[in-house]
């Protein structure tokens, strides 16, 4: 029961992870971002919270689900806090633009290939 109840966490943690990720982005990859892989992300987190409803109590879905968005908007302000400042201003600009780039090459590279 407690690895059923972990693998619901992580499914949650997961999915709502990759979703608030999309924020981070700028408006041209966040729209790759959002139409490829934020709606995967959307059906995890709907597959994880139906899964926790089969298997476990209303109260205990709950618990998960506030259990796992804390957990991720903590870690993204830990991280935040972290690389603003090891990092100066330009710097992050050029590896944002670099990542950006990248991950909307390889969305247009899985679909095409």
């Amino acid at each position: 029961m407690i690895i059923k109840y972990i693998s619901f966490l992580i499914g949650i943690v997961w999915s709502y992870s990759i979703i608030k990720t999309q924020s981070v982005f700028s408006k041209k990859a966040g729209l790759v971002f959002k139409i490829f892989i934020t709606k995967v992300s959307w059906f995890t987190l709907i597959a994880a919270c139906y899964f926790g409803y089969k298997n476990f109590t209303i109260k205990s879905i709950i618990i998960g689900v506030i259990i796992g968005v804390l957990i991720v908007n903590l870690g993204f302000y830990i991280l935040k806090k972290y690389i603003n400042k090891r990092f100066n201003k330009k710097q992050l600009t050029i590896f944002q633009s670099f990542f950006e780039y990248t991950l909307i090459f390889l969305v247009i590279y899985f679909v095409l290939f």
